[in-house]
């Protein structure tokens, strides 16, 4: 037991680093494979919770490839529930020097359970299209918070000042509001649409064509939104430029994705593909706003303004 505590980090090393990213990355990979669920019919490939059937825990052969799909997902949700805990157990030693590290593992730790339980209650209800979209949105979440987990692990515990105009800070928080309500519209025209994840599941009754359509309007205005973040960011050489483009890429290549399957008659692939690419945006959008500061003294950090007018100005 004491060489495990004696193993433990007491200072963000590249233990630490890979094991964010892991992190990271396995939360948008879930959010892939439970794609694969819902878009191969597979919802009630386990037709019951917390077990796969009444009397077992695993699937059957007679349950054919939806229920190995189904307990697939479970399992690989299982995992991630695994990379939580070594995530947390990680950082107890820094508790007390990186109580942010500290809070963001327990807060993401404590989404997987909670996770678990609504994807239970989604197949008891059998795949109630609310309670799906609830499990969605809980993914976005986690995501968020595991990239604020690896964006903290490079930036330190420093104070931390604003390093753009009030203005920018203002129009960045204004189209992540947007990125929310986009997501928000897609998992309503979601459940609208032809992939329940099985059958017999119900839709929540919603014209989906219509909702393609509204859809649409916040997804073109955040497009308009970042077209300004990134436009004065190369102008004013604002340090978190490079996000503001990439924030930029993933929009294009989501409303490309976006475009192409409704003009397809939403084909699963890319609609899985439109899925993953929400949950890259959440992430991207995240360490955007997140670089809207930057620890004091960071050598991409602007001079503190002299005047007034530089005052105003920023």
């Amino acid at each position: 037991m004491n060489r495990i505590i004696d193993w433990l980090p007491t200072r963000v090393d590249r233990r630490l680093i890979v094991l964010g990213w892991v992190y990271l990355a396995a939360q948008i990979f879930l959010v892939g494979t439970g794609g694969l669920v819902r878009l191969t019919s597979s919802g009630l490939g386990c037709p019951t919770w917390p077990k796969c059937t009444a009397d077992s825990i695993v699937n059957t052969p007679e349950m054919g490839i939806h229920g190995v799909i189904e307990f697939g997902n479970r399992l690989l949700g299982v995992v991630l529930g695994l990379v939580a805990i070594v995530a947390f157990v990680a950082v107890l030693r820094m508790r007390k020097s990186r109580p942010d590290l500290f809070r963001l593992t327990l807060l993401a730790g404590l989404g997987i359970p909670a996770q678990a339980v609504i994807g239970g209650i989604s197949v008891l209800t059998q795949l109630n299209p609310y309670v799906v979209g609830l499990h969605f949105v809980i993914s976005v979440g986690l995501v968020g918070l595991c990239t604020a987990f690896v964006y903290r692990l490079y930036t330190g515990s420093a104070p931390r000042e604003r390093v753009v105009p009030v203005w920018y800070l203002i129009v960045a928080h204004v189209t992540t509001l947007v990125v929310a309500v986009t997501i928000a519209v897609g998992i309503l025209t979601t459940g609208s649409g032809p992939h329940a994840g099985d059958a017999d599941a119900p839709r929540n009754g919603l014209d989906s064509e219509f909702l393609q359509h509204v859809h649409s309007w916040p997804a073109y205005l955040t497009l308009a939104l970042t077209l300004v973040l990134v436009l004065w960011a190369v102008t004013l050489r604002l340090p978190l430029r490079r996000w503001a483009f990439l924030l930029l890429a993933v929009e294009l290549a989501q409303t490309a994705v976006g475009l192409i399957q409704a003009n397809l008659g939403l084909p699963a692939v890319l609609v899985g593909i439109h899925m993953v690419l929400a949950c890259v945006l959440a992430s991207v959008m995240t360490a955007l706003v997140l670089n809207l500061k930057q620890p004091v003294g960071s050598p991409t950090a602007p001079p503190a303004p002299r005047t007034i007018a530089d005052t105003l100005a920023r």
